[in-house]
């Protein structure tokens, strides 16, 4: 299976901002560090600092799946509960 790209989007509840930012950076380290993990990149928008972007690459689906799972983002769920307005994940595949 070829590798997985994905592009996760996450707006933050305008009063959270920086909230949910300390909470995405926590993330970072600790998943590059995973099983699979090729790249792991967050972003923040210039114009609208609520809008977060990671753009990710992982050998597999299987062990993006296993990341998902992980420990370290329960955590970030539960420390992001109620801050987070919208979220959506892109499963993608590179195709030249």
């Amino acid at each position: 299976m070829s590798k997985l790209t994905i592009v996760a989007n996450i707006t933050a509840e305008p009063d959270r901002v920086e909230l949910v930012r300390t909470e995405l950076e926590k993330l970072i380290e600790t998943t590059r560090a995973e099983e699979g993990c090729l790249q792991y990149d967050l972003h923040q928008d210039n114009e609208d600092p609520a809008h977060f972007l990671f753009y990710e690459n992982w050998e597999s689906r299987e062990l993006w799946q296993a990341h998902m799972g992980a420990q370290h983002l329960k955590d970030y769920m539960a420390a992001t509960d109620g801050a987070v307005a919208e979220l959506t994940l892109h499963e993608m595949t590179h195709i030249g």
